[in-house]
């Protein structure tokens, strides 16, 4: 049994998709696979999906008791989902669930990072990044579901940055240009990603078009946010002031 979490929730048997039923029920389903380590109790799940406003009837034990019987093992003869009196927890390996595969090739990038293989890291970062969708648990109700699809956006954006560090690190100025283009497009106000921009720009022979981004980000930050460019956007705009050289270079953290 797989199921997807950073993407739309999805479930799967031998690549054929299992019905999940309806919004709240897939939420529930949701809550087991991202705390897959532990038992999750009937309250964690009423707070964590319907909040401030609880249903009126006992609908927590009728959407596991439908979720047990689609999500079976492989001889269709036990439920990935466990009851025990403390609440539900999936059977630990009895599913797989993307995101710990993510955590996985994640903790392989380091190791080939450690060992100065860059390239290969920034291989395994690009396939831990492929394992996301369009938004993590798109369209799911409830805090919980909101905070982890905030989580699981930020760790996206981590990754992605950390592998074209990497990038920039191995000489592929111009490459990376293109991707932190769209990154900073879409997370205009994100000063890490315009820095890293900056520094791409610069090392790419591009100056200007450097200096262009400091100063594009430097009039959004003070017109949406009232606030100056951080430290670190100043010190990589006066770096570039003095030259493109290799004070712009990424190292090692």
């Amino acid at each position: 049994m797989r199921i997807s979490v950073l993407g739309p929730l999805r479930a799967s048997y031998d690549g054929q998709p299992v019905d999940l039923g309806h919004l709240r029920q897939q939420a529930v389903l949701a809550a087991l696979a991202l705390c897959r380590d532990r038992t999750v109790s009937k309250d964690e799940l009423l707070d964590g999906i319907w909040g401030m406003e609880p249903p009126l009837t006992k609908v927590v034990p009728v959407y596991i008791y439908r979720l047990r019987k689609v999500l079976q093992t492989g001889n269709g003869t036990e439920s990935v989902i466990r009851h025990d009196r403390c609440g539900y927890r999936l059977v630990p390996g009895a599913v797989e669930v993307d995101e710990a595969r993510m955590e996985e090739l994640v903790t392989a990038a380091g190791a080939a990072e450690r060992a100065g293989e860059l390239a290969e890291a920034v291989r395994v970062h690009a396939q831990a990044l492929g394992l996301f969708g369009s938004e993590p648990l798109a369209g799911l109700p409830g805090p919980f579901v909101e905070l982890e699809r905030l989580r699981l956006a930020e760790r996206r954006t981590g990754l992605l940055l950390r592998k074209l560090d990497l990038q920039l690190r191995l000489g592929r100025h111009s490459e990376t240009v293109g991707e932190l283009w769209a990154l900073a497009t879409a997370q205009p106000l994100d000063e890490p990603v315009a820095a890293m921009l900056m520094r791409a720009l610069c090392l790419s022979g591009r100056q200007a078009d450097a200096l262009s981004v400091f100063e594009r980000t430097r009039r959004r930050l003070a017109d949406e946010l009232g606030v100056p460019p951080s430290r670190l956007l100043q010190r990589t705009h006066q770096t570039i002031m003095r030259g493109c050289d290799a004070g712009l270079a990424p190292t090692a953290p």
